[in-house]
């Protein structure tokens, strides 16, 4: 595939940690994760294919981060200058997936560094083409925001912790923000509305945001641009390995696609963006870890890319 050339920027802020992960395909411990690594390195994929700069990595690592973790970031091109190193241990997760594996069980929780987390955004970062705030909480994006004069536009990430501890916070973060990705799940508590068609258009208005992505999982992915709806489904795979960082590796590649112009967004160029995204994060479930998405090759992406807008009648 021909992909146009361009030189523009991310800005990715978020979590770096370590997780310990068992599903019916197995288990791996103190596997490279977070939600700045998986989007960070499907930035960097994409950006590749389209000839685009380094994407930036704003984040917070302990002191016990290995120097083979901290070469995966950067042998992927991503600018590491904002990622910071503290006295202490990197963040922590335990999680398990049983049976369909549609969520995740959390077994532990370890903040560590994370949690006095203060992001400095780099002199030269802080105007990127696009600023992309992943999973964190409301006040730590506001902060980021705060910091930073995209050239286009502010997306972010969120979760249900946040709606059941900091509602308003991430109802006003939303406010800020142009283009929002949660879940349907967390489009259905924040709306306080069964419908999912409905919430969405209850939470746009609510918010003013732009665009709204919900994540849908198998079901693939819905979205309101400027009141207009767009879906599309997940790509097909039964390789189900570890579903963990799909939804991150869906945003980076989003996040990168997006960020090859400064125009208003359309929805033709959302539908592209939204399509590659669902193919990268096909790629992220079918190993553990970062695993498929630092073996990935440019060849086996346009392949699956092609097939999927074959299968879409594109």
């Amino acid at each position: 595939m021909i992909w146009t050339w361009f030189v523009m920027t991310v800005l990715i802020v978020g979590s770096i940690a370590y997780d310990s992960v068992e599903s019916p395909a197995g288990s791996v411990t103190n596997a490279l994760g977070g939600s700045a690594t998986y989007s960070g390195l499907s930035c960097q994929f994409i950006q590749r294919l389209h000839g685009g700069a380094n994407a930036s990595l704003v984040g917070v690592v302990g002191s016990d981060f290995t120097s083979s973790d901290r070469e995966i970031l950067s042998k992927s091109g991503l600018e590491l200058s904002g990622l910071e190193v503290a006295e202490g241990e990197t963040f922590r997760w335990e999680g398990a997936y049983h049976g369909a594996m549609a969520e995740a069980e959390t077994r532990a929780t370890h903040l560590n560094v994370f949690e006095h987390f203060e992001p400095r955004v780099p002199e030269d970062a802080k105007q990127p083409t696009i600023l992309f705030c992943a999973n964190l909480h409301p006040a730590i994006q506001r902060n980021v925001m705060e910091q930073t004069s995209p050239l286009r536009f502010t997306m972010l990430d969120s979760m249900n912790l946040w709606i059941d501890i900091a509602r308003p916070e991430l109802l006003e973060v939303m406010t800020a923000a142009d283009l929002v990705i949660i879940n349907d799940g967390e489009a259905r508590m924040l709306s306080q509305e069964d419908n999912l068609v409905r919430a969405m258009h209850d939470l746009a208005e609510q918010t003013d945001t732009t665009t709204l992505v919900v994540k849908r999982g198998e079901h693939g992915v819905l979205a309101l641009h400027r009141g207009e709806l767009l879906a599309l489904p997940a790509y097909p795979t039964a390789n189900l390995v570890d579903p963990t960082g799909c939804g991150d590796t869906f945003a980076g590649a989003l996040a990168s696609h997006l960020s090859q112009r400064t125009q208003a967004l359309e929805m033709a160029e959302l539908r592209d963006g939204l399509m590659m995204a669902t193919v990268m994060a096909s790629f992220t479930l079918e190993a553990f870890g970062t695993d498929a998405l630092r073996a990935l090759e440019v060849e086996e992406f346009d392949n699956r890319y092609l097939g999927y807008r074959t299968m879409l009648g594109l």
